[in-house]
């Protein structure tokens, strides 16, 4: 797991473990379910739909936007949204809080009365062990520290899972899930339906031009950088474009209070 690529580029090679494939890969309802299942093993689901917050999130001008891996709702009124997440980039607990409170302000938009906010499952998949404990599954609910029978009851989880785990703490099924996530090949029905997937997916030249089309973008956001010749900029567009936080390159480029706020807020300076 050590030497594994932290930024895929090349179509080809690119695995399930790359945010932009997996998105697509994912878009497929049986796989997508199949994965929620092994996840969530005491959940039943029967169906999931693709809402049309999947793409992006916007609330206003000022907000930062965000693109969504995969958003879907089940046939309970259950959200989730999963992310795969390969770099590290220290703000994941942080970016899993933003991306809970910019669904529920959608679902509020959507008509939802706040005390009916569906239950939701914010899921970062990470081939990287976020905590540092082992553990292949990290999951957080909001409950009670003086009695901790006591749960908040806000329905809204968040769970990591950590792909190099060495625990003997999830299912054979999920560990054989996670371990593809690590580049290896577990003999398992489910990781032989997803690679095929990913295979099937890389034939598609509609799916190949999108990816090179945010590829090109990402490298010339980069070049950027370097040609503003800071290398504080030069790190806080890599940090950016590792959050999928796009529209505020643009916008802190031109903007130097901005710039300075995300400075800051990335402890860069």
């Amino acid at each position: 797991m050590g030497n594994m690529e932290t930024k895929q580029t090349n179509w080809e090679d690119l695995s399930i473990s790359n945010d932009f494939l997996f998105g697509k890969v994912m878009q497929n309802p049986e796989l997508c379910k199949e994965l929620l299942q092994r996840i969530l093993p005491s959940l039943k689901i029967d169906r999931i739909e693709y809402p049309e917050l999947q793409k992006s999130i916007n609330v206003d001008m000022d907000a930062h936007s965000v693109r969504l891996d995969v958003y879907v709702k089940d046939d309970r009124e259950i959200v989730y949204d999963i992310e795969m997440q390969v770099s590290d980039t220290k703000e994941l607990p942080k970016r899993s809080r933003y991306y809970q409170g910019m669904i529920d302000i959608q679902l509020v938009d959507a008509g939802q009365h706040y005390k009916k906010l569906n239950k939701s499952y914010i899921i970062f998949i990470c081939p990287f062990d976020l905590y540092g404990k082992g553990r292949h599954i990290y999951t957080f609910e909001n409950i009670c520290k003086e009695d901790n029978s006591i749960s908040m009851g806000d329905e809204a989880v968040k769970i990591f899972l950590n792909a190099d785990g060495t625990m003997d703490d999830v299912s054979r099924e999920l560990k054989a899930f996670l371990d593809y996530v690590a580049g290896q090949k577990p003999e398992d029905s489910y990781v032989e339906k997803l690679e095929e997937a990913v295979q099937e997916a890389k034939k598609n030249r509609e799916w190949r031009h999108e990816y090179m089309t945010l590829l090109m973008r990402d490298q010339e956001n980069v070049e950027k950088g370097k040609e503003y010749g800071e290398e504080l900029m030069l790190s806080l567009i890599q940090k950016l474009l590792a959050d999928k936080r796009f529209t505020e390159i643009e916008r802190m480029k031109d903007d130097k209070d901005y710039r300075l706020i995300l400075y800051r807020e990335y402890h860069i300076i």
